[in-house]
């Protein structure tokens, strides 16, 4: 990897990583994914009691269940409440190695970005704003929106962490790469 890379990769992942603090610290884009209910104590309670760790659909059916009782659950749970419930028995608050590994993931995000860049004919500013915001979005699509689809979460502060950051990160390179390097 040489250095253009390098520091193309480097800067690009902190812009990401910096995105991603101002997008569900600050500005508080994602809060309608960590609502808060007065009812919290009581439901952790039960929930402790009920569940071992893991992600749960609820209501659903058990494991092998056959036609007639897939079909029996869809007649009986249609249009009544349910919920995804993703239930940890402790909760970790030192956020260290949460930041490390976002970071790490960031820093590979944007030199798998580089690596198609680097290999578009005649690289430009445009086009490199262009290919990273098609990435994101298929990211996007094929990941977040599909969730949407099927768990009805909100999909708009997604998109827009789409375009502010791949945007971002794409007219970065598009600045960098292109550049000659000084003899």
């Amino acid at each position: 990897m040489n250095t253009k890379t390098i520091i193309g990769a480097l800067v690009g992942a902190i812009l990401l990583f910096v995105w991603q603090f101002l997008s569900w610290g600050m500005a508080k884009l994602h809060a309608g994914e960590q609502q808060y209910t007065v009812q919290q104590d009581s439901i952790l309670s039960v929930l402790s009691d009920k569940l071992e760790e893991g992600t749960y659909f609820l209501p659903n059916v058990p494991p092998g269940a056959d036609k007639a009782t897939s079909d029996q659950y869809r007649k009986e749970y249609g249009g009544k409440p349910w919920a995804v419930v993703s239930y940890h028995k402790s909760m970790e608050t030192d956020i260290t190695m949460n930041m490390v590994r976002a970071f790490i993931s960031d820093l590979l995000a944007v030199i798998f970005l580089i690596w198609i860049l680097t290999n578009v004919r005649d690289l430009n500013f445009s086009k490199s704003i262009l290919f990273a915001l098609a990435i994101g979005m298929i990211g996007f699509l094929s990941v977040t929106y599909l969730n949407t689809i099927w768990f009805k979460t909100p999909a708009l502060d997604d998109l827009i962490d789409v375009f502010a950051s791949w945007g971002i990160i794409g007219a970065w390179l598009g600045w960098w790469l292109p550049r000659k390097a000084k003899s």
